[in-house]
């Protein structure tokens, strides 16, 4: 019979790896059975905490956090906290929300308190909650945060794909492979030269060394034909002078030009993720040359209330988080406008010690050439990405375009102009149509290339 020395080993390795996985699995089966538990007591408490969480996203995340004072104060256990300190019940919830300014009419002294605490700001009433959907909201704002969970996944992820060769064989063991096998070739090339000269010399052979012939530098060889240093001084010159036309035709063209900003404002998200339209912050672009700076009162509509960036539900990817966007880092951001702005997160006031944010500025056209936002914007209805592109997808903004006069005329040839409803200028139209011998009028056919148009 074959026996089978290593079939003990292999019994104990797969024995401690089972117990390994074991190990492994139950702080995820605990942490499985302590969410069944707070789902259980939510229920209990009569309301579905996940429900909860989009009505309240819905309804009261405008002006209200969980663990933080806002426009309102902080929601968390926001139950317990009236019923243990106030002594107030369900029911007076219920008329609150459904009617706070009736509540402090009442006379209501914890209403009052609270009125007068946050600058006599009424909260907004909401009759079209019902009692369950009030209870879904409180059993939310029970509930413990589930963030810890997700972190510790994008963690695992991160460690799992570190080196950016998560599977297969990395870059350096191919490397090492190559130079080893590169050796192993020169080393057979000086065995295969010394067996053949032993070969040589076994047969009688005689290996010559010439030594003694005195060869020519090859830089003498060089400088004594005319006829090459006549070639080499043309090649020269020729490529100098290519060289030294394609530099000073980049002189003041900044094309991917991307600045780093005193506070990091990333397009990808705001007119990505967010949808945020670019005229909304920039715009002046309307009716105005240029498309503005946004003030930071713009930034506040939102960040008013958009304290700390949560980002994608699964965590950062493995992108951001090479370049160090984590969810940390931008909430880092937002306190620097907060500083700028004068913003007290903690009362919720405008403190009065602003500080201005030196802008660097991205897009920068030289004094001589004139350019309208509006006519561009408001009358071709030319998109912002045609010149700046794809800003929704840039993390940092950075110029897409040239912006250089041969850019622009290319685009005024080939852009038609909607002369449809026109009518003031329906004769010229018809005219102009017949001179070129077309049916669509580009903006070059309609002046756009005359010198004035641009330069004054």
């Amino acid at each position: 019979m074959k026996k089978v020395p290593n079939r003990n080993q292999f019994s104990k390795i797969l024995g401690l790896s089972l117990i390994t996985i074991l190990l492994s699995a139950s702080p995820l089966i605990a942490q499985d059975a302590a969410a069944d538990a707070t789902a259980v007591e939510a229920v209990a408490g009569g309301g579905d905490a996940k429900k909860g969480k989009a009505l309240f996203n819905q309804n009261c995340a405008a002006c209200h956090a969980l663990n933080r004072k806002m426009t309102g104060p902080a929601l968390e256990n926001v139950e317990t906290r009236l019923s243990e300190d106030e002594g107030l019940d369900r029911d007076w919830l219920y008329a609150w929300v459904k009617n706070s300014p009736g509540v402090i009419k009442s006379g209501d002294a914890y209403a009052n308190k609270v009125y007068a605490e946050y600058n006599q700001a009424a909260m907004t009433a909401f009759p079209t909650l019902s009692n369950a959907d009030i209870d879904d909201i409180l059993a939310y704002t029970a509930a413990a945060p589930a963030a810890a969970p997700a972190a510790a996944a994008g963690d695992v992820q991160s460690a799992a794909g570190g080196n950016g060769t998560s599977s297969g064989v990395s870059n350096e063991v191919i490397l090492g492979a190559l130079v080893l096998v590169f050796g192993l070739l020169v080393v057979m090339l000086l065995l295969v030269n010394k067996t053949l000269q032993r070969i040589a010399q076994a047969n009688g052979i005689a290996i010559e060394k010439d030594d003694a012939v005195k060869r020519t530098p090859i830089w003498k060889a060089f400088a004594q034909n005319q006829f090459l240093v006549l070639v080499t001084a043309i090649l020269l010159l020729l490529g100098s002078a290519y060289f030294a036309y394609g530099w000073m035709m980049q002189v003041g063209i900044d094309q991917g030009y991307a600045p780093i900003q005193p506070i990091h404002y990333s397009h990808k998200i705001h007119a990505g993720d967010n949808k945020i339209e670019c005229k909304y912050c920039h715009s002046s672009a309307r009716v105005s040359k240029t498309s503005g700076i946004p003030s930071l009162n713009v930034c506040m509509n939102c960040h008013k209330s958009v304290y700390e960036y949560t980002g994608n539900p699964e965590g950062p990817s493995q992108e951001d988080l090479e370049n160090g966007y984590t969810n940390d880092f931008y909430t880092g951001e937002i306190k620097k406008l907060y500083k700028a702005v004068g913003w007290d997160e903690e009362n919720q006031k405008y403190t009065g010690e602003s500080q201005p944010v030196e802008w660097i500025r991205v897009h920068n056209l030289p004094d001589f050439a004139y350019f309208n936002h509006s006519q561009h914007v408001s009358v071709a209805g030319i998109e912002c990405q045609t010149c700046h592109g794809p800003v929704e997808e840039m993390e940092i903004m950075y110029q897409y375009s040239p912006l250089t006069m041969g850019w622009c005329i290319d685009c005024h040839r080939e852009t038609n102009v909607k002369v449809e409803g026109n009518e003031y200028y329906e004769k010229i139209h018809a005219e102009l149509s017949k001179k070129y011998g077309v049916d669509n009028l580009t903006a070059a056919q309609l002046g756009g290339l005359e010198c004035g148009k641009c330069h004054y």
